[in-house]
């Protein structure tokens, strides 16, 4: 199963006048379900419950629990430090740091970052079609 690592300002919540981003339970339900997913946030540095508690006071009790099926993560300076850059991954970033995009690069797996603007609208809606289409290119012919 792929794996998704997700941030949580800018992604689920927005960074400014922190609310949840449009769709935002939908995105959640999907993610969920169909992949393999990790928290990679500040919120989160090695135990879930941290990430789970800053998202209850924005998130629905439903989203809540499809979230906590979501693996902890651990990292140090770089969040890159905590994918697994040989897998099938994609990783869902709003802000990604000058040195992380030079470790995608270098491993050549920088097309896995998927760059997340809550300015737009649908942005979680259009984020969540990206990831369906993978899906689909995964079936057997």
């Amino acid at each position: 199963m792929t794996k998704l690592y997700l941030d949580i300002d800018g992604v689920q919540l927005t960074a400014k006048h922190t609310r949840p981003a449009p769709d935002v339970a939908a995105f959640v339900a999907f993610v969920t379900q169909h992949f393999d997913c990790y928290w990679l946030t500040t919120h989160c540095k090695g135990d879930r419950a941290t990430a789970l508690r800053y998202l209850a006071a924005y998130l629905p009790p439903s989203s809540l629990a499809q979230l906590e099926a979501v693996q902890p993560t651990n990292w140090d300076a770089l969040k890159t430090e905590a994918i697994d850059l040989s897998s099938d991954f994609y990783w869902l970033e709003d802000r990604p740091f000058q040195a992380e995009l030079a470790r995608l690069e270098a491993a050549g797996v920088s097309d896995r970052l998927v760059l997340v603007n809550l300015d737009m609208p649908e942005a979680l809606r259009q984020i969540q079609d990206t990831l369906r289409q993978h899906l689909l290119n995964q079936l057997p012919a």
